[in-house]
């Protein structure tokens, strides 16, 4: 019903093929990847469906709006290539279906409203604390946006759920739903518009609001003087406009994003999806040379806005003696002017 629309003479025409010239797991060249690019288009395999982690990169690397990412996984499930192995991708499938049986979590009635998507151990944070007290909250199954199944080889079951999904959360008649995690925005923005799926709310990124708040309180804030790494998570390609409200959120509480080699458009992953894939010399590869990276570069945080990076990386990080954090907690540093 839901179909990838793609241009294929800008695609064609295009003058660097940077989607995948750029990416940092699959080398390969301009020729190669013009080559590789007409047969994916075309429907027809390609090195490039087999040996993808998908990372997500490739979808910020492209400046036509062709959405080689989304066709990347459109044909990885049409051929039956498995990004993950089976028993794992079945268990992404049934952790999150929603069933009559789900107990569907809302805290307040009232706009603003923030999703929490599947992370309930954010809900005692976001209830209590000065930054979040005036939020309320939906989470649960029946509010998550599915994404993730980008990442195991069946992302029409995306397009089955997520009409669902935004029905679910529009029934309840918010203009606005600001959004915790990168995946859920991305996927009410970026993926919506690229499957022409309607959307009948505004989705507000958690750093925007964050942001706004911050500048509320800009009184209150004791600045951090700080040096930090920002672990930007996948799904942050998909919207890299928001971008901006994570240099804005550091410049208002006093920490420097310290110029490192796998930041931006260069970031690496956490590696958390290359585990899963059991590619695990590349996944240690890719860990190694990202926390190297931040310790080469004098950081005293690694900032996280995915806790699924938090959970893949922080224990790495830590051992180099970095401070693992999430976004919201180093903000509430600054706040409430806590030793660092």
């Amino acid at each position: 019903m839901y179909e990838l629309k793609i241009d294929e003479k800008t695609c064609e025409t295009c003058p660097t093929f940077d989607c995948l010239v750029r990416c940092q797991y699959i080398d390969i060249d301009k020729d190669t990847a013009k080559t590789e690019m007409k047969k994916m288009i075309s429907g027809e395999d390609s090195f490039v469906l087999h040996d993808c982690v998908t990372c997500y990169a490739c979808e910020e690397y492209c400046k036509r709006g062709n959405h080689p990412f989304y066709l990347i996984t459109d044909l990885q499930e049409e051929r039956g290539i498995l990004p993950m192995p089976k028993p794992l991708k079945t268990q992404f499938v049934n952790i999150s279906v929603p069933t009559r049986r789900d107990i569907i979590q809302f805290y307040g009635a009232e706009e603003p409203v923030i999703s929490l998507c599947l992370f309930p151990q954010y809900t005692r944070l976001f209830s209590e604390e000065k930054l979040f007290e005036e939020l309320s909250i939906i989470i649960g199954r029946y509010f998550f946006c599915h994404l993730m199944y980008l990442h195991s080889g069946n992302p029409s079951l995306i397009r089955e759920r997520l009409p669902k999904i935004i029905d679910n959360i529009a029934n309840h008649g918010f203009k606005e739903v600001i959004f915790f995690h990168d995946e859920c925005y991305s996927t009410l923005t970026s993926y919506t518009t690229a499957y022409s799926i309607e959307v009948p709310f505004k989705p507000i990124h958690f750093n925007e609001y964050l942001y706004n708040k911050l500048k509320d309180q800009q009184t209150k804030i004791q600045p951090l003087n700080a040096k930090v790494a920002f672990q930007r998570n996948c799904s942050a390609r998909l919207t890299p406009n928001v971008e901006d409200f994570v240099d804005d959120i550091f410049n208002l509480i006093g920490a420097e994003r310290v110029e490192r080699q796998y930041d931006r458009e260069n970031a690496l992953c956490c590696g958390g999806i290359i585990r899963g894939q059991q590619r695990y010399d590349l996944f240690v590869d890719v860990q190694t040379r990202n926390v190297d990276d931040m310790l080469n570069a004098g950081v005293e945080y690694c900032v996280f806005q995915c806790p699924a990076c938090f959970d893949s990386l922080s224990e790495k990080v830590a051992e180099k003696g970095i401070k693992p954090i999430m976004m919201h907690d180093l903000c509430l540093l600054a706040i409430q002017g806590s030793d660092k």
